[in-house]
């Protein structure tokens, strides 16, 4: 099942909900809002598929029709954006499968004072990043990325700032959680999202990640309700105009890791200030894929479009550049 939602004709949120890619979506009767339905969903101990279905379903939706008029919100939003939490793992792709070959030989066969820490971290994950069951993995690069005011909607602009040196993609798998009252984190689903990131920072020194990561996201336009498939393949674009200047097959899915997804949210969730009763978090899982590796530095007004059939929509966000601020601090 796939869901999102989108902006009603009197600016209220409608919970809209299909069967799988091709099928016509339906309004959630008295659905209030994906995050009203998951936790009621969590505090019942019912699935959210069984929820949704109590509620009943509705006037038939167009979604290409709501994407067209940018009515698309974010597939969960929280009442208060502050309680929304947007983070991230990095190094958790082995990417083809020459890719992985090459990096695990780099890896096994070069003496442990000759490697960077990235491809440490990375050597860390390959050995240890799916742990059998009953064991705990290698916790693994971790990121901060912002709140739910950082979040753009399917279809906004990913706004990068003024001092930022790049704004590109980065096409991942995003897990969607709420926490129960109890302080029990339950995941939605998972969806396609764009974690925007200024790679030319980062590149400086990898000391700068946690500033290349504070920038906004965007994710949905659904989300694929249950566990992820196993192998996900789809595709990375960049438009200018009318022209695609970048495209290539998007990996990701445990086939397609070097870490399980329990492992990743186990590390993520093991920490207290993480499972705050009510809270939401999207947290991306890394990528294998990027334009800047290819050499593209994108331009105000490119769209990246993130496409995988399993879950939906495609993602698609223009760039945009926000306007200098000057900052400074005053004195009470």
């Amino acid at each position: 099942m796939l869901i999102s939602q989108i902006k009603g004709s009197n600016g209220e949120i409608v919970v809209a909900v299909r069967n799988g890619p091709g099928e016509a979506a339906k309004a959630v009767v008295n659905g209030g809002s994906v995050y009203q339905l998951a936790m009621e969903a969590a505090e019942s101990g019912k699935s959210l598929a069984s929820v949704i279905e109590a509620h009943g379903l509705g006037e038939t939706i167009d979604l290409e029709k709501v994407y067209v008029e940018g009515r698309f919100l974010s597939p969960i939003t929280h009442p208060d954006a502050a309680h929304l939490h947007l983070t991230g793992t990095g190094l958790t792709h082995l990417g083809s499968a020459a890719t992985r070959d090459s990096m695990h030989k780099k890896t096994t066969e070069a003496a442990e004072e000759t490697l960077t820490d990235s491809m440490k971290m990375f050597k860390m994950g390959i050995e240890n990043g799916k742990p059998k069951a009953g064991e705990k993995g290698v916790q693994p690069e971790w990121f901060y990325k912002g709140n739910g005011y950082g979040v753009a909607a399917p279809g906004a602009a990913l706004v990068s700032p003024s001092f930022a040196l790049d704004g590109g993609e980065e096409p991942e798998m995003a897990g969607i959680y709420v926490i129960a009252k109890d302080g029990t984190p339950f995941r939605i689903g998972f969806a396609l999202s764009n974690e925007f990131s200024d790679h030319v920072t980062e590149r400086i020194n990898y000391l700068y990640l946690a500033h290349s990561k504070l920038r906004p996201a965007s994710f949905g336009p659904e989300i694929r309700i249950g566990a992820a498939p196993d192998d996900i393949r789809g595709t990375s674009r960049i438009t200018r105009g009318d022209k695609v200047i970048f495209e290539k097959p998007f990996l990701s899915g445990e086939a397609n890791m070097s870490h399980t997804f329990a492992n990743l949210e186990y590390h993520h969730f093991k920490y207290g200030i993480f499972r705050v009763p009510g809270d939401v978090h999207v947290h991306m899982f890394g990528t294998a894929t990027l334009s800047f590796a290819e050499g593209i530095k994108p331009e105000v007004g490119d769209v990246f479009e993130i496409e995988v059939a399993e879950f939906g929509l495609p993602l698609r966000n223009p760039l945009a550049v926000d306007a200098e601020e000057d900052v400074a601090v005053r004195q009470l």
